[in-house]
């Protein structure tokens, strides 16, 4: 695996999907209104993020089950 660059990729998307979740995270836990709205749009981020995440991940899989 450490010579596969697509397994970095999908380690690396991984992550992505790990802070946008902190973020919004995050902007829940501020509690006013606007950080409430930010959040909001950063898990619908998180969500696309997440889609791409889970693609690779079964591409990785399909192209290196033999």
């Amino acid at each position: 695996m450490k010579n596969d660059p697509l397994f970095y990729v999908v380690a690396a998307a991984c992550l992505v999907v790990v802070v946008i979740l902190m973020m919004g995270i995050g902007g829940f836990a501020k509690g006013n209104a606007d950080g409430g709205k930010r959040a909001n749009k950063i898990m619908r981020m998180r969500i696309v993020a997440q889609f791409i995440a889970i693609v690779l991940i079964v591409g990785y899989v399909w192209l290196r089950r033999s």
